[in-house]
């Protein structure tokens, strides 16, 4: 393929590549004739439970946000470990959250992905019991005006046939 014939296809969207200001990206949807359909949504891409994530995932299902603390120093962690982040002990037991947090950060995200609606809220979410958890926010309006840093939030489930999703929504 010559120079000039790989600058119209990327101009032509022939290969899913697109110019963007100063650079040369790929995404999926850069070309018009290639945006997904409002009605051609995939499902939500789910995490892969590994041993060490299984009890926070079993617990995610039966409608309980799961942490971990340490025996030793106390500590409590997210995201699942075998060993303290502190001190490195391996005596960890699992407890049941709250489910209660704040709005520690959060960002909203308008570009378009097959498997959520635009716009949505990618947050940091932080505990009452202490660790910091990155999740979406849902139930409320995707702006800046009504996602206020420090809100409260509270835990939902969203239900999948394997798993739950942890996400938060706004807590009366």
């Amino acid at each position: 393929m010559t120079v000039e014939r790989a600058i119209d296809a990327l101009l032509s969207c022939e290969t899913g590549l697109n110019t963007g200001h100063a650079s040369v990206y790929w995404h999926p949807f850069a070309c018009t004739k290639e945006r997904p359909v409002a009605d051609a949504r995939r499902a939500r891409p789910l995490p892969q439970p590994t041993p060490e994530t299984q009890h926070f995932w079993d617990g995610a299902k039966a409608g309980e946000l799961r942490l971990q603390r340490c025996a030793v120093c106390g500590h409590v962690y997210f995201p699942p470990r075998p060993l303290c982040p502190e001190c490195s002990s391996r005596e960890v037991g699992v407890f049941v959250a709250s489910g209660r947090g704040k709005l520690l950060s959060y960002v909203i995200n308008h570009r378009p992905h097959p498997s959520f609606e635009s716009p949505y809220a990618i947050a940091l979410v932080e505990l009452e019991e202490g660790p910091t958890m990155m999740s979406n926010i849902v139930e409320c309006e995707q702006t800046p005006e009504a996602l206020v840093l420090d809100m409260p939030l509270v835990v939902t489930f969203e239900e999948h046939d394997e798993l739950a999703i942890p996400l938060f929504r706004p807590d009366p």
